[in-house]
This record gives structure tokens, C-alpha cells and sequence, in this order.
């Protein structure tokens, strides 16, 4: 099943999407409960959303070993969390605003894993239990500040930087998953979406030996590779086996 959430009459909305790119408008949402409705839209007519506004924002760091190594640090031991802004969120197909004294732009293809249940306390065996499914993030980081800003709170969380979609799909492979990045239609990164030092599971259930993880909460699961510095005007697609593919153009903006 793969969840839609799109604008309808000012209005945000959850549907479900079909192979047919024909969406069945719901009343209610995937988390709380929903019944489906006789209205059927075209996916090319509505104006797509992030597929989720999370309670909480939660961001695997240095989860691949290609990468750790392009940002010169340590492997690490353990599973380590942190935290983004959901003033960041933007949707597919929207454009992704680069402030005037941002020089190091680089895109990061991830995994978005978004919890379905209240969960605490997790054993392995309860993970799969607690996800809805699973969307495209695209942790845009200016490279710069993120040398500089002790907390990341400017590289990692302006406005826009965190483009996230198309949708949520309930069934993919993660074990077979490929994660492919172009800029301008020319492939830049890809990489086997499984390579991560620590699997979902094990995020998961570290997590939850602190943290309540509540509906609609979402985490996301890091990047291999390197990214190029992006230019105004480029287009950055993040395309996930199973998933689809998330398009966002980088727009440079004459203001601070």
C-alpha cells in the first residue's frame, strides 16, 4: 500500500495511491484509523505534501562507511541519534532554497522509516510491529556551517533543507533496497541501501529503551557516498528500489 498525503482545497488530505496513479481519498489517516471514500483523483492533478508532519524528527548520523570516511571521522561503536526540524520539511517536487552565504550545498540520499505504533521497550522480534512503512529523505547540508554551528542547527535545518516523499510505502524490501542519487539526470551516488553499520531493528530498539516513539514519528537512516557542491538550478533525484524516486530543484536566493 503506498499512503499519499496532497492539498485539496486548502485542505491536507491522505489517500491511498494505486499502480494505476489513481488515488482513493480517505477521512482519517494511517495512524489513527481511516475508511475510504467513492472520490478517486488523478495523481497528476493534486499538489503533493510531505507524506507525514512527525512528532518527532529523528536523524541517523554516520551510518555508512564510505561516507564516514568523506567527513574524516571515526566509525563509531554504537548506534547514535539526533535530531532535525520539521520547519526543514519540504515535498517532492519543491524547490529546495539555498540562502545567499551558503557555498557547500550537498544532497544526502536516505531511508525514512516511519513508526506506526506507541512503542517502548522494543525486542527485535517487535520492530516490524511498530512501522507504518517507509519514504525518501534527502538531508540537504551545507557543509560550512556544519563545521562550524556546534548544534548543526543552520547546515542541517534551514528552510527546505529536508525534502521528503513521494509517499509512504507499507511493503518494501529493505534487504534488496539500492539507493541511486542523480544531479541533472547524471548519476552521482549509489549504494546498497543495507550497508548500514546498524540496521533499522537495532535503531529501533535502542531507541526505544529511552525514548517513547509515537505515531508518525519518523527516523532517518543515513547516507553513503559523497554529494558534489550543488549550483542554482540543479536537479537532485533520490530514487529508492521499491519506493520511487524524490525530485527536488536547488534554487540559489539573493537573500540572507
Amino acid at each position: 500500500m503506498r499512503w499519499i498525503r496532497y492539498n485539496d482545497d486548502a485542505q491536507s488530505r491522505y489517500g491511498i495511491l494505486g499502480d494505476d496513479d489513481r488515488i482513493t481519498a480517505v477521512n482519517g489517516n494511517p495512524f489513527e484509523g481511516y475508511e475510504k471514500t467513492s472520490t478517486i483523483l488523478r495523481l497528476d492533478d493534486v499538489q503533493l505534501e510531505v507524506p507525514v508532519i512527525p512528532p518527532t524528527f529523528y536523524a541517523v548520523g554516520l551510518n555508512y562507511v564510505k561516507h564516514i570516511s568523506t567527513e574524516g571521522k571515526a566509525i563509531p561503536t554504537k548506534p547514535d541519534v539526533g535530531y532535525r526540524a520539521n520547519n526543514a520539511l519540504i515535498a517532492h517536487d519543491r524547490d529546495v532554497i539555498m540562502p545567499a552565504d551558503a557555498t557547500r550545498v550537498h544532497y544526502e540520499g536516505e531511508l525514512v522509516v516511519v513508526i506506526g505504533k506507541k512503542a517502548r521497550n522494543l525486542r527485535l522480534d517487535d520492530v516490524d510491529a511498530c512501522i507504518l512503512g517507509y519514504t525518501i529523505g534527502n538531508d540537504v547540508s551545507e557543509r560550512n556551517w556544519q563545521a562550524t554551528d556546534r548544534t548543526f542547527w543552520r547546515a542541517k535545518n534551514t528552510d527546505t533543507f529536508k525534502p521528503m516523499g513521494p509517499w509512504i510505502s507499507t511493503q518494501v524490501d529493505v534487504a534488496n533496497m539500492e539507493t541511486v542519487v542523480t544531479v541533472n539526470g547524471r548519476e552521482t551516488t549509489r549504494f546498497g541501501t543495507s550497508d548500514m553499520l546498524f540496521g533499522i531493528k537495532e535503531f529501533i530498539v535502542d531507541m526505544s529503551r529511552y525514548l517513547t516513539l509515537y505515531p508518525g514519528d519518523m527516523i532517518w537512516m543515513g547516507t553513503d557516498g559523497e554529494s558534489p557542491n550543488l549550483q542554482h538550478g540543479d536537479t537532485v533525484e533520490v530514487t529508492l528500489t521499491g519506493l520511487g524516486t524524490l525530485t527536488n530543484r536547488f534554487v540559489k536566493t539573493g537573500e540572507l
